[in-house]
Order: C-alpha cells, then sequence, then structure tokens
C-alpha cells in the first residue's frame, strides 16, 4: 500500500513494493499525490517499471508471459495457436519460478517434461515463445536479466519432415468417408488437394476474390503475409462452380470446426495417421509431377525459400522413372 504524508503545505506519496526500489514524489493536493501512488503501484503490477536485478525477486516466468499474451501475441498472425501454447507453459512449475532464481536447468526440466507427452517440434515451439519473451523483456521492457535461459540449453532436435502422401484407394476412402461429413468438408479437401492452400488459407477465400474465367484466386491472408494468386486446376474450378455463393467466403466455417470434422473423417476413412496439412505435401509434390518449374510451384504454394519448398516435396520415384522413358525414347 502506498503511503500518503503531509509534509508543511505539501503532500508526500510514497510507494513501497518488495523487489522494487522505493518511490516517492510530492505533490500540492493529497488527491494528487493519492493518484500518482496508484498509477505507480498499477504500473508495478503490470511489470512496466524498469528494475533492479533484486527487483527480479518479485516477478515470475507467469508474470512475464501473461504480459507477452496481452502485449506481443495480439499482433501475430497466429495469435490463437500461440495464446493456447502460453497456457501450457503457464500449467507448469516453471511459470511459478522467479526471475531471480531462474536457472536454465528449470527450463530444460521444463523441456525434458514436454517431451514425456508431446512430439519434439510442439516443445521447440513453446521454447521459442519463451525465448522470444525472455528477448523482449530485456529489450524492452526494462528488465536487466543478463541472459536468456532458453539459449543455454539444448533444444529437441527437429522432426524430419513428413513424407506422408496420399497412397492408391486413399483417395476413394476419404470421399467414401464424406458423404456423411459436412457439406463443406468434400469441397475443402478437393481444393486443398488442387491448391495446395493451408487451412487458413481455404477458409480465408472470398467469393469477390474467385476468377473463374482467369482462372485464379486471390489469397489476401497468408501465413508469411505476403498476398498471392494462385491459378486454378479444371478440377478446382470444377470444385468451386459446384458451391452455392451462400456467404461471402467460399467456407464461411470455423478453423475449428474443419479441425474436428476432419478428425471425424479419417477416424471414419481409416486414415488416422494421416493429417490435413499432408494434403499440401501431396499437391507441391503433384504439381513437380505435372512438370512445373520450381518457380511455377512456389508461385501457388507462396514458399519464398526453394529450402523450404524441398521439404514439401515428396517425388514417387516410378513418377520419375515414367519421365525418363518417355526422355529417353528414340
Amino acid at each position: 500500500m502506498a503511503t500518503i504524508r503531509k509534509r508543511g503545505s505539501s503532500w508526500q506519496a510514497q510507494v513501497r513494493r518488495e523487489g522494487y526500489p522505493p518511490l516517492s514524489k510530492t505533490f500540492p493536493s493529497k488527491a494528487d499525490a493519492a493518484a500518482w501512488a496508484r498509477d505507480q503501484e498499477r504500473a508495478i503490477d503490470r511489470a512496466e517499471l524498469p528494475t533492479t536485478a533484486r527487483a527480479l525477486k518479485g516477478i515470475t516466468v507467469g508474470d512475464l508471459l501473461r504480459r507477452y499474451r496481452e502485449a506481443i501475441t495480439p499482433t501475430k498472425r497466429g495469435a490463437e495457436p500461440e495464446k493456447y501454447r502460453i497456457k501450457t507453459i503457464l500449467a507448469h512449475a516453471v511459470a511459478q519460478v522467479s526471475l531471480n532464481r531462474l536457472s536454465p536447468a528449470a527450463v530444460a526440466q521444463y523441456r525434458d517434461d514436454r517431451l514425456k507427452v508431446v512430439k519434439p517440434g510442439t516443445v521447440r515451439r513453446e521454447l521459442a515463445i519463451v525465448q522470444h519473451c525472455f528477448e523482449i523483456a530485456k529489450k524492452e521492457w526494462g528488465l536487466p536479466l543478463l541472459t536468456n535461459p532458453v539459449q543455454q540449453i539444448a533444444m529437441p532436435e527437429a522432426q524430419r519432415s513428413r513424407e506422408r502422401r496420399l497412397e492408391e484407394g486413399e483417395t476413394n476412402a476419404l470421399v467414401s468417408a464424406a458423404s456423411a461429413s459436412n457439406w463443406y468438408l468434400l469441397p475443402f479437401i478437393a481444393l486443398a488437394i488442387e491448391t495446395g492452400m493451408r487451412r487458413g488459407e481455404l477458409l480465408s477465400i472470398r467469393w469477390k476474390d474467385v476468377d473463374l474465367t482467369a482462372p485464379t484466386v486471390r489469397i489476401l491472408k497468408t501465413k508469411n503475409g505476403h498476398p498471392r494468386t494462385i491459378p486454378l486446376t479444371p478440377k478446382a474450378i470444377e470444385v468451386l462452380t459446384s458451391l452455392d455463393r451462400k456467404d461471402e467466403r467460399v467456407f464461411p466455417v470455423t478453423p475449428n470446426a474443419v479441425r474436428l470434422a476432419w478428425e471425424r473423417l479419417r477416424r471414419r476413412a481409416g486414415l488416422e495417421d494421416l493429417r490435413l496439412h499432408d494434403l499440401r505435401h501431396e499437391a507441391v509434390s503433384r504439381f513437380f509431377e505435372y512438370g512445373l518449374t520450381v518457380p511455377e510451384v512456389a508461385l501457388i504454394s507462396g514458399h519464398r525459400d526453394p529450402r523450404m519448398l524441398s521439404t514439401y516435396t515428396h517425388l514417387r520415384p516410378e513418377k520419375v522413372a515414367e519421365k525418363l522413358a518417355k526422355a529417353t525414347v528414340g
């Protein structure tokens, strides 16, 4: 609590909080002194005041993450998934550790605990949030952090890129199982395979951005923030033509609805190991098998780095053999 004292004709406000240097200021009226004291206490509660190393005793990892969630996360395109990851971190004991006692060993313990229940890629993404949170705290929030503990531990090894593609008969299995699904799921899957678009990109398509005469579709909301125009295959045109224009968007549904519908579908189809994102791998691989060049495929997929594009490409050796046979005939 703040202390307000009368000093001659003035009023002095003093704010003391464990871990923070004492703050005081003199005002001509008691009301002004009380208002200033309340402002300082609110600033301390939000960890907005620069602190000394001793002040780290009163701030926990969880305090930093909650501030990061409110101030930084909303500025990102993947805000919702990041909020979920931060919630997971806050539920772990590491969130209760005060900054003056935080060590690389505590972060390593979080890493090891999480690796027992989730895959390394998930843990890497969670630790990336913590690492960035500490960088923001040092550079922008004025906290006297000498090191970033996440940078002092070994990160889980990156997983090998998935090579899952649709095998013979699996497309028919999906189509058959989709007959009992929501109206949008089958055309959604078909467009994912024909265009290589991500789930969020498919859900962002507006009818006014579809040009069936060109034929192209303009995507404004992309993962990398760069809009792109995607050429449409004859099959993609057929799918879009078959849909009713009930809404501004082609698929007026939520990401979670698609996720749940996909989970039910793959169980019915007996394809438990098939992820929705694998359809993007399937699409990119097919584009190369059709004979498109790297720049042409990148135009469709939105990859700005050819090295990243290669991780999505899993050519079938038999398809390459067919090309070799045609090239060497005669």
